[in-house]
């Protein structure tokens, strides 16, 4: 079983990285902010001063405090140390400032001098980011110990494959559903097989994933052009806009719905791959139709919830959105229909039924390669499982062997003792 699997796996493995290879923008230079015309640098600054004042010198009346006053010192950029003054309109969209709070400047590289070369555009928030990610790791590590360790490495270098190669090769023009569906590929292998070992059971796993995340790119792909979707939302014509160069639109968001849909499918299938395994080893004369059975029943109760949790993201997501289109006083077959609410629509919809396939397909692969293998013992001493759980069950027979000597001593004790009586 263990050779089917590398037989079925390998060649997509090979063509993950052939991917890769064929697809990143070797050697091709990337334009910058400033070769966009997106002149702007940030300078860090804190606000030393802040009160009601008018939004133009001189002004009286009602109007004259619908504005605020900032004194801001600069931390950094051109003039560090130095304090100028914003005036900034108040209003529902406009942030309260507070004495002591740090923001963030866009420099445009005019006059330095000049107060009107700045504008406030933002606050700082790398330190609560850092202390919550702090938060974060030390919750992963407290609960998985070495396979949470291994965890964030894998969280670390899907990061790294996605700032490296997807968006690099999107923006240098690739298909971007084409390089979301190389990407996917190979951090599936790296996160699935750094996280949980190289073993039957991920490897199962890692093909229940591969074939689901198929389903979802057909169906994405076939019913994005069945709807009539172009992808065209305000942030991508921002984008095609600012680029000057052509961007697949349709592609741009099936690869979203791709790469969206690969962090739920994984926790789906690695699931239903170990409980597949755990009840294998509950009961090792089970045959593969009662297996299978009683996994895929596990897997309703987790689908049902993982559909839950899709939808509900999806919708957190695009609340302000819905908010605006409640308030239109269009029809709600009108609203779902628009170009914006409809992509989501298909996204959560097509990602659903990716969940919904991923139980039967993965649990049938699971209880396939379950029967074939060697059960694995009760106590855990069995060949298989994760780098983490052999290391903990080569320390467990470690802690009981100085036991097992003591008790033989002390049966020879005793039997010395009565053969003297």
């Amino acid at each position: 079983m263990k050779r089917l699997l590398a037989l079925a796996l390998v060649p997509f493995a090979l063509a993950a990285v052939l991917g890769v290879l064929l697809l990143h923008p070797f050697g091709q230079e990337r334009s910058t902010g400033a070769d966009l015309g997106l002149g702007q640098h940030p300078v860090r600054g804190e606000v030393v001063a802040a009160q009601a004042g008018p939004c133009t010198s001189g002004a009286t009346g009602p109007a004259a405090d619908d504005c605020v006053e900032l004194r801001i010192r600069m931390t950094d950029g051109p003039r560090p140390g130095e304090t100028i003054e914003q005036v900034m309109p108040t209003g529902p969209s406009t942030p309260e400032f507070g004495v002591g709070d740090r923001i963030v400047l866009s420099y445009a590289g005019a006059n330095p001098e000049r107060a009107s070369s700045y504008q406030v555009v933002d606050f700082q928030r790398e330190m609560p980011l850092l202390v919550l990610g702090l938060v974060f790791a030390a919750a992963v590590l407290v609960l998985g110990r070495w396979q949470g360790l291994a965890a964030l490495v894998a969280l670390g270098i899907t990061f790294l494959l996605i700032v490296v190669f997807v968006l690099p090769s999107i923006l240098a023009g690739r298909d971007p559903l084409l390089v979301a569906v190389v990407g996917a590929g190979l951090i599936m292998f790296v996160v699935l097989y750094t996280t949980h070992g190289f073993s039957a059971r991920t490897s199962t796993a890692v093909l229940g994933t591969l074939l689901s995340l198929s389903l979802i790119g057909l169906l994405s792909a076939l019913f994005s052009a069945a709807t009539r979707l172009t992808g065209l939302d305000e942030n991508t014509t921002n984008l095609i806009g600012t680029l000057g160069t052509e961007i697949d639109a349709r592609g741009l968001l099936l690869a979203g719905i791709v790469i969206g849909a690969l962090g739920v499918l994984d926790d789906v299938t690695v699931t239903q791959t170990s409980a597949v395994w755990e009840l294998r080893r509950a009961n090792p004369t089970l045959p593969f139709g009662r297996l299978y059975a009683a996994g895929l029943q596990i897997g309703r109760d987790h689908v049902a919830s993982a559909v839950n949790t899709l939808v509900l993201a999806y919708a957190g997501t695009a609340l302000p959105l819905l908010l605006a289109y409640s308030l239109s006083g269009r029809s709600f077959a009108e609203i779902v229909s628009s170009q914006a609410v409809a992509q989501e629509v298909v996204r959560t919809l097509v990602g659903s039924i990716g969940l919904i396939a991923a139980v039967p397909i993965t649990t049938a692969i699971a209880a396939a390669v379950a029967v074939r293998e060697a059960p694995p013992t009760t106590d855990g001493t069995g060949s298989g499982g994760t780098v983490a759980e052999r290391v903990a069950r080569g320390a467990k027979r470690g802690a009981a062997m100085p036991v097992l000597r003591r008790a033989s001593e002390i049966s020879s004790a005793e039997a010395g003792t009565r053969g003297r009586g």
